[in-house]
């Protein structure tokens, strides 16, 4: 029996100790993904404390047919759209690559001195949700593409290609002046 099943177990038996780990394990991963697909802070917190809550009602039916942490993050990812839906702030990719556009646009020279790590950050935030999110799950996560694609339902060739697309526009927003700030720092 693998650890997570030994969790699962405890949790289901009523172990409040055991329930309190799987919050502890697994809030980073629900959180992080809430927070790309909400960006309001307080909002995404009010979505993972239900997440939480649904994870605990349906642990019962998990048959452990994928990892617990890939069970888990599908239910956050779902719950964030659903959250989204019913508020109605969906924005259409062409609106988001307009903003993306605008913003770099307004980018100064105190961004190209910012430290690589937030500067990449940024240019991601800029990326439509789902090249965002799978970019997010394959290199932050360490999901791989079977992962991904039962988190986000989408097709494993659908994953590869926005992988592909998502890296693909995260050069072209690099500058040339920007590759050699990053490499000779």
């Amino acid at each position: 029996m693998t650890s997570e099943e030994e969790l699962v177990k405890k949790v289901m038996a009523g172990d409040s100790r055991a329930s309190k780990q799987l919050i502890v394990d697994y809030q980073a991963l629900v959180f992080h993904m809430i927070a790309r697909v909400i960006k309001n802070k307080e909002d995404a917190e009010d979505v993972a404390q239900e997440v939480f809550i649904k994870i605990f009602h349906y642990l019962p039916s998990f048959k452990f047919q994928s990892k617990l942490s890939t069970w888990i993050a599908s239910i956050a990812y779902r719950m964030a759209l659903n959250y989204l839906d019913k508020k109605r702030l969906l924005i259409s990719d062409k609106e988001l690559d307009q903003v993306a556009v605008a913003q770099l646009e307004k980018a100064d020279t105190s961004l190209i001195k910012a430290e690589t790590k937030e500067y990449v950050q940024e240019l991601i935030d800029q990326l439509p949700a789902q090249y965002r999110l799978v970019l997010m799950l394959y290199h932050m996560e360490e999901f791989d593409y079977q992962e991904i694609q039962e988190i986000t339902g989408m097709p494993e060739g659908t994953v590869k290609n926005y992988l592909f697309r998502a890296r693909k526009l995260l050069k072209e927003k690099i500058s040339p002046n920007t590759k050699n700030t990053l490499l000779y720092g």
